[in-house]
């Protein structure tokens, strides 16, 4: 008996273990310095970042589309920053992404109370307005987008990217 539960004991680790190996990887926190380290860690490669939160009205429309557009094109990396000012909502951030297709990009979620100071380290002019979409081009050539993105410009940006490679 005692076998026949040490063996179904160490199933069930198992299975948990893979299941967590599985599992979409964890939102990371966003915090001071974090975004010169997601600039560095995606140097020379197109890359879209887009700021977003579960509160947006019109970020709800926009993610299933930048789902789309990452599974779509896998040569533009594809980063996600939850920048709702409503404090604690890791579930709801996460369960967004999954629905939107966007569980395996890189995601993070504004983790400092202080975030007039996140928003000034991303761009000093920036007041907060989301949904905001960055473009950062293969030298480094930042183009913003104020509000929700049109899919025809990503496209087009995009096309452009994968053309100089």
């Amino acid at each position: 008996m005692r076998r026949r539960f040490a063996g179904i004991l160490g199933l069930i680790i198992l299975i948990a273990s893979v299941a967590t190996l599985l599992a979409a990887p964890a939102l990371k926190p966003f915090e001071r310095g974090t975004w010169q380290s997601v600039l560095r860690g995606h140097a020379g490669r197109p890359t879209l970042v887009h700021f977003w939160g579960v509160t947006c009205g019109p970020c709800k429309v926009e993610l299933p589309e930048l789902g789309r557009f990452a599974k779509d094109h896998p040569g533009i990396d594809v980063v996600t920053i939850s920048a709702d000012l409503v404090p604690n909502l890791p579930a709801a951030t996460q369960s967004m992404l999954d629905k939107a297709g966007l569980s395996s990009t890189e995601n993070f979620i504004f983790s400092d109370g202080f975030v007039e100071r996140l928003r000034f380290e991303v761009d000093p002019a920036w007041q907060g307005d989301i949904p905001r979409t960055m473009l950062i081009s293969r030298d480094g050539t930042i183009t913003t987008i104020e509000g929700s993105a049109e899919m025809a410009d990503l496209e087009k940006w995009s096309g452009q990217q994968l053309a100089t490679h």
